[in-house]
């Protein structure tokens, strides 16, 4: 290297990223395409649930996240047992080579410091914890990018997760309710930030103009259990949104609605074979969307949308199509709430059918109003995005060769 030419920065982006999640995968789009606009010149690389998904879809190097590839099936045998045992261990030194190479690791988007789906400490949240410890030992910034958060009353799982955020060197949050989650769980949030979720930035096709007639309703299904502190009723949530959820699908296939039934992970397609089946009509039909960019043509194309997951209800936002949310979590309310449709909320552990009917028709009647709210609300989103870029370009890139200080402790 000749004298006074820096060597490329090494940015890292960690993460379930590449599991099948289409909302994960989406902030890893939008975290990427900000890299590749801002430092191009930047060597990154990621540490992974699917390396070699993450790969093939966006051309950067990947290593697993977990020495144990059966990390997230059940262990009952006593060689499974200890072969998870054994891959906390060496998982401890995997991640911290991997930190060690990097001048900059990003967490980008996603729920990772919260509970709201079944959760096991020793799962994401110790491999959480064991990024940002490197980080903070080995001198590496470590920002958690518009993450959402959550309070989890479950103590192991809130300990690995407050330390995590207090060993990282940039926190900023896709809504105010995660800030103040943090705060409540100990973490000092005064220098931290809320921004709108990464999946805002990603380029949007342009909703259809309605026709005037009843068109295409999209319906965003979820493998649907409850969350961490359900587990001891979890099949009755998941019968209850599902019968729900046929229900309504009836009732519109009944009116001569067609419904394109959507999934946001590889794991809702029973879901989706479950209400085709009991519903069993021509005008109910399912795609398989490979990205959030196929979910966005999909809504775009539609009248309507009603969806459970968070990632599905951004891309009906974003592309300006109304819709209506079954809310797990609050998380969901305060996302509908932000862009105007505070109102069009159905609670997924309790789905009404004609409760939902109603509001779905209500949904329908104020459509050209909510359209309009839409339109405005995406432009403050992107324009608040914009400035959360040149905020990390600030903190994590500064424009010498010397590292940022990591920040203390909170």
């Amino acid at each position: 290297m000749t004298s006074g030419t820096r060597a490329p920065v090494r940015v890292g982006l960690f993460g379930l990223l590449g599991s099948g999640n289409l909302g994960n995968d989406g902030s890893l789009e939008a975290v990427l395409a900000y890299l590749r606009a801002e430092h191009p010149d930047a060597d990154v690389d990621a540490l992974c649930g699917g390396p070699e998904a993450v790969t093939a879809r966006f051309g950067i190097p990947a290593t697993r996240l977990h020495w144990n590839r059966a990390e997230y099936r059940t262990a009952s045998r006593a060689g499974s047992i200890a072969a998870k045992g054994l891959g906390k261990l060496v998982d401890v030194f995997r991640t911290a080579a991997w930190v060690r190479r990097h001048e900059v690791v990003i967490v980008p988007g996603m729920g990772v410091l919260e509970a709201t789906l079944p959760l096991r400490p020793w799962g994401f949240p110790y491999s959480l914890f064991l990024l940002c410890a490197s980080g903070r030992l080995l001198g590496t910034r470590v920002a958690l990018v518009s993450v959402g958060a959550a309070w989890i009353g479950d103590r192991p799982t809130r300990a690995l997760v407050r330390w995590s955020a207090r060993l990282a060197a940039y926190r900023s949050y896709r809504d105010a309710q995660s800030r103040d989650a943090m705060r409540a769980m100990g973490v000092d949030t005064a220098r931290d930030e809320v921004y709108p979720d990464l999946a805002f930035s990603l380029p949007a096709p342009r909703a259809s103009a309605p026709t005037g007639t009843p068109g295409p309703v999209c319906l965003g299904v979820m493998d649907f259990h409850g969350g961490n502190d359900d587990r001891a009723r979890a099949g009755e949530i998941y019968r209850r949104y599902l019968d729900g959820t046929i229900r309504f699908v009836r009732v519109l296939a009944e009116e001569g609605r067609s419904v394109r039934l959507l999934t946001g992970d590889r794991c809702d397609a029973p879901v989706v074979a479950a209400v085709l089946d009991a519903v069993d009509s021509p005008l109910v039909t399912a795609a398989d969307p490979a990205s959030l960019a196929d979910l966005m043509e999909e809504m775009a194309a539609a009248d309507t949308v009603v969806a459970v997951r968070y990632h599905n209800l951004i891309c009906a936002l974003k592309t300006g199509t109304p819709v209506l949310a079954l809310s797990y979590a609050a998380k969901s309310d305060a996302l509908m709430a932000g862009m105007g449709l505070g109102a069009y909320c159905h609670p997924a552990r309790e789905v009404d059918a004609d409760r939902l009917l109603e509001q779905f028709r209500a949904l329908e009647k104020h459509s050209a109003e909510l359209r309009r709210t839409l339109a405005e609300r995406n432009q403050a989103a992107a324009q608040q995005l914009a400035q959360q870029f040149t905020a990390l370009t600030t903190t994590l890139f500064p424009p010498n060769d010397h590292a940022l200080a990591p920040r203390k402790a909170s």
